[in-house]
């Protein structure tokens, strides 16, 4: 949708490949600013047709987590984050491909080099988990999960490799713990989170619930890009 929305200002042409499967919000966002939207099978399609797009006619690949610009612009988040709370000392941040999490984790060991920096991804999609745990990228041949925003069906090198640099751990936790994030978002804080907004509450509940006792802790909450149709058809169902 920002892609969509800058390419309008700009004047130029963008080519969107969305997964059948997206919410509708999503899909009708990017239209909406005048993008042409390819719906494919599912993500792994979804990737094969942008990087096809890309050469067969000569666009340039607005890739949504590798490069330096992606790192960069997330790092100044987590500069942010510390300078507007220099006590925390874990963070604990959702993982798709690994441009958030790379330039998050970049920015805040520079400044707190003993601070803990956490991933988060869920089951279906744990791309980054696997190549930490094999030390190079890892491409997934399937992907399952409520979490379309967090569902890169791959790591790449150059996001892999700062994030592998100076995050601490990826941690990964089961849809259902999003579901019950979402509802705890919208019960407590009134907050009406998508499943991928969810997943950093999700493992703080979770996997890192006893690790988390005495610390500082911040997470990061990003994206309400979610129909109310399809809010309440997970919640519901």
């Amino acid at each position: 949708m920002a892609v969509a929305w800058a390419a309008q200002k700009l004047g130029v042409s963008a080519k969107i490949t969305i997964p059948k499967a997206a919410d509708p919000l999503r899909i009708e966002g990017c239209q909406a600013s005048g993008a042409e939207v390819v719906l494919c099978e599912d993500i792994v399609e979804a990737f094969a047709v942008m990087e096809d797009s890309a050469a067969r006619e000569g666009r340039v690949m607005m890739h949504p987590f590798e490069g330096c610009h992606m790192t960069l612009g997330s790092a100044t988040c987590g500069a942010e984050f510390v300078a507007a709370h220099p006590e925390i000392d874990l963070f604990v941040v959702p993982v798709g491909g690994g441009g958030l999490i790379s330039g998050m984790a970049a920015a805040i060991k520079l400044a707190k080099p003993d601070a803990t920096v956490i991933g988060v991804e869920t089951f279906g999609a744990d791309s980054m988990y696997r190549g930490f745990a094999t030390g190079a990228p890892v491409r997934l041949e399937t992907i399952s999960t409520i979490a379309d925003s967090l569902a890169s069906p791959l790591a790449m090198p150059y996001s892999f490799e700062v994030a592998q640099r100076y995050v601490d751990e990826i941690v990964r936790v089961e849809d259902d713990a999003l579901l019950t994030a979402m509802r705890s978002y919208q019960d407590i804080l009134r907050l009406t989170a998508e499943p991928a907004c969810a997943a950093a509450l999700a493992a703080l509940c979770g996997p890192l619930r006893k690790r988390a006792e005495g610390r500082h802790v911040g997470i990061i909450a990003c994206g309400s890009n979610i129909s109310l149709s399809r809010y309440h058809a997970l919640l519901d169902g």
